[in-house]
């Protein structure tokens, strides 16, 4: 292992000098090579200045007519974005003004919908908004304070909301605010008997003085006619304890309620900033140490005519766990709700009744950590009927079970992942992102329900991730290949239409340079595993290699950068152009722990960082030395 470290040392320092000899670099490559595109250090880590702003916050009005987006277009010298909108229909990305985006731009959140679809209730710039499918705007609320967790009845006709930690209710076609919770981040008052001396005391006061008994039948009575007026009994969730999300059940009886609580003695990390206005150096308070004291979370039902607070009891009752509300079912009083064991190795998904009992419908174990793409993702299909991600095969795919608990049914299955899943309003069609045609690329798929086959819906080669109109019958696709960054596009909602460009975001520079497509290519670990990688030929920028080579190790743990798609690694991409130009070969691994092939990958590193990560890469110089003629010394 000690020669592997010696034979990248070179390669390393080539780095360095590419860097220092940047002047010079269009001179030093072979004619094949040259471009008007100046491959230097300097012009490469320009970042977006070079490549451009992609779209992103894409979203779609509620009656289907508009995606919007934020984006930039290639303006010299504009920093700044802006949202935009385009018609599914056709024509060319519209730009509005800050002011009218805030009004008519959808929240990026999505918002909910009413139990017909016909109208969606949202947060916006913190203010409620309901917005019927026609487009007509009902503004519930305009307030200092900021709203959230905006949902509907089943009617469509009463909105919730949460604000101060309370939950509040009003009718969509105006009528008088309501309070439907006084809940308190306190612990509950107590009114211990007064004994001995103090005890004396205070019976005395009250025999004596009928001054001290007039303010307290006063002060009774003004507390009693406060009771008449809310109707509201105190929910007090402790003093350490705030609310997180509340939703209201379909009959309106009741409220599911998720409860942060903070721990004391939590101890943050700081992290210094260096880059600052004031010039100073300042703190960033980052979160505690993982093996520290860890922030929890709970989950309630109360019973909004009473205020009885049911604490929700998982069946796991001998494991420390955090809960965390998901969602009411469509028209039952029954919720979903996900346990996650402390140590992350156990995820239950419970279905919870309004006394707080909670069913088990699914249990995933990993001996290392539970995880993987669409983690967490889930809600229902019927009210007897649940829908989940579960890695329970090995990979991420999407199961269905009854709610009342049995045999789960495998809708997806295969050696690859879904990363996205998205539940048509009708709850009867899935449209799912998934890597089923290699694990470097993401297409668009619908599947029912009910369980069946998929039908792959865009035909774009690469990364794609596609979001469905709320009518159904439109895609807006974000598109990129390896060499070309994220682009708007937009398409009929079946196999095979054809796809609309909307957007061009890169620079005229960007678009002059020497961009490859890597090729992704396997090689075999000492262990038998197979490993995906890009690679970067000196022969592919008109370059004759030298001998020479680099492996890129991409960071972030748990991310994938051997794909068909554009690298958030986007920089560094450029830079292995550099330095394949020079005639030096670069390897980019998506060594064990790396995303995108399945949970026995994500957590080969499992309590030996520096183990299987570290051979992967090993391995990969000596696929270099034997396929790609690089020397071993080089």
């Amino acid at each position: 292992m000690s020669r592997t470290f010696r034979c990248l040392a070179p390669a390393l320092a080539a780095c360095a000098l590419a860097g220092a000899a940047a002047a010079q670099t269009v001179a030093a490559r072979p004619a094949a090579a040259r471009s008007s595109f100046p491959l230097t250090v300097e012009s490469i880590m320009r970042g977006p200045l070079l490549v451009g702003r992609s779209p992103d916050e894409v979203r779609w009005s509620p009656d289907s007519r508009w995606v919007y987006f934020r984006w930039r277009r290639d303006n010299p010298g504009d920093t700044a974005t802006a949202v935009y909108r385009v018609a599914a229909q056709g024509g060319a990305p519209e730009r509005l003004a800050d002011s009218t985006a805030a009004r008519v731009a959808p929240a990026r959140t999505g918002g909910e919908w009413s139990r017909a679809h016909d109208r969606r209730a949202e947060v916006r710039n913190g203010d409620v908004f309901v917005i019927d499918r026609g487009g007509a705007e009902h503004r519930i609320t305009q307030t200092p304070a900021r709203e959230s967790e905006a949902h509907l009845s089943r009617d469509g006709r009463t909105v919730t909301f949460l604000s101060g930690g309370n939950v509040f209710a009003v009718d969509v076609a105006g009528g008088t605010l309501r309070q439907l919770t006084d809940i308190r981040g306190a612990d509950a008052p107590k009114r211990d008997a007064l004994a001995g001396q103090r005890g004396w005391l205070h019976d005395q006061q009250d025999t004596l003085f009928a001054v001290v008994r007039d303010r307290r039948a006063e002060r009774e009575h003004r507390e009693m006619l406060d009771s008449l007026r809310t109707a509201l009994r105190p929910i007090y969730l402790g003093k350490n304890a705030s609310v997180a999300s509340a939703q209201v059940s379909p009959s309106g009886r009741y409220l599911l309620l998720d409860v942060n609580e903070s721990v004391e003695g939590e101890k943050a990390t700081i992290v210094p900033a260096w880059v600052t206005e004031s010039g100073y150096t300042e703190p960033l308070n980052g979160r505690g140490k993982v093996g520290d004291v860890q922030d929890g979370e709970r989950v309630a039902v109360v019973e909004l005519a009473t205020s009885r607070v049911s604490w929700v009891q998982p069946e796991a009752k001998d494991r420390k766990m955090t809960l965390t509300a998901l969602e009411w079912a469509p028209d039952a009083d029954r919720a979903l709700v996900m346990g996650e064991s402390a140590d992350f190795k156990d995820r239950w998904l419970y279905v919870v009744g309004p006394d707080g009992k909670a069913t088990t419908v699914d249990r995933l174990h990993d001996a290392a950590w539970v995880g993987g793409p669409a983690y967490g993702s889930a809600g229902w299909l019927s009210d007897e009927r649940v829908w989940f991600v579960s890695e329970r095969s090995g990979y991420a795919h999407l199961y269905a079970a009854p709610a009342a608990g049995g045999e789960a049914q495998a809708l997806t299955q295969g050696a690859w992942e879904v990363t996205d899943v998205q539940l048509s309003p009708d709850r009867r069609m899935f449209w799912l992102t998934t890597s089923e045609t290699h694990p470097g690329e993401r297409g668009l798929y619908a599947v029912p329900a009910a369980g069946g086959a998929r039908t792959r819906i865009d035909r774009l080669e690469g990364w794609n991730e596609g979001l469905v109109s709320p009518d159904g019958r439109w895609v807006a696709v974000t598109h990129s290949t390896a060499n070309e960054p994220p682009e708007l596009y937009l398409m009929p909602n079946r196999a095979g239409a054809p796809a609309r460009r909307v957007t061009e975001s890169t620079t005229a520079e960007f678009r002059m340079g020497p961009w490859i497509k890597p090729e992704v290519v396997t090689f075999t670990a000492r262990d038998g595993a197979t490993v995906h990688a890009r690679i970067y030929r000196p022969r592919e920028l008109g370059a004759s290699a030298n001998g020479g080579a680099v492996v890129f190790v991409h960071g972030a743990g748990y991310l994938q950068n051997a794909h068909r798609g554009w690298s958030t690694y986007y920089r560094e991409y450029m830079f292995n152009h550099l330095l394949a130009s020079r005639g030096i070969t670069v390897l980019d691994v998506d060594y064990r722990g790396s995303a995108g092939y399945g949970a026995a990958w994500r957590t080969g590193i499992y309590r030996h960082m520096g183990g299987k990560d570290l051979s992967d890469q090993v391995d990969g110089v000596r696929w270099l030395v034997a396929n790609e003629g690089v020397d071993a010394k080089r």
